[in-house]
């Protein structure tokens, strides 16, 4: 596969893959390929770079893919764990976390939504809070 960038004869500029160089060409003369701004068919490649790696790049990158993967699933472990074990209290988060602080006897588990001030203000009063990054469960 090769991503080209395309420019039409109106001057917009847009990106489109083929299988080579030998697609477009044979799409364009045969005037298929168009303007996804303003349908015009007189499309011609815009100067464009490669992207070149070297060996020691590719190593980092593909540790660097590697660790990420590893916090996500991590994160996705954390927040199976939470959903599971703790009540999930939405904007409420600020007044339910006071009342389990205030009134020792209800102790319980929640987790919620809270503004960077509301946040502010639980810790000033001496309340442990801490914000989870919550990874989406889909596949990006």
């Amino acid at each position: 596969m090769i991503k080209y960038n395309l420019k039409c004869k109106n001057q917009h500029e847009f990106e489109s893959w083929f299988s080579d160089s030998k697609e477009f060409e044979k799409l364009n003369s045969r005037k298929m390929i168009e303007c996804i701004f303003c349908r015009n068919r007189n499309i011609k490649k815009s100067i464009m770079s490669p992207r070149v790696v070297n060996k020691e790049q590719e190593k980092i990158n593909k540790k660097s893919t590697k660790y990420i993967k590893k916090i996500r699933k991590d994160l996705l472990k954390m927040r199976k764990f939470v959903e599971k074990n703790f009540e999930y209290v939405g904007d409420h988060f600020p007044r339910e976390v006071r009342k389990v602080y205030y009134d020792k006897r209800k102790n319980r588990n929640i987790y919620g939504n809270a503004t960077p001030e509301e946040t502010e203000d639980l810790k000033e009063e001496g309340i442990e809070v801490t914000t989870i990054p919550w990874s989406d469960k889909k596949e990006n």
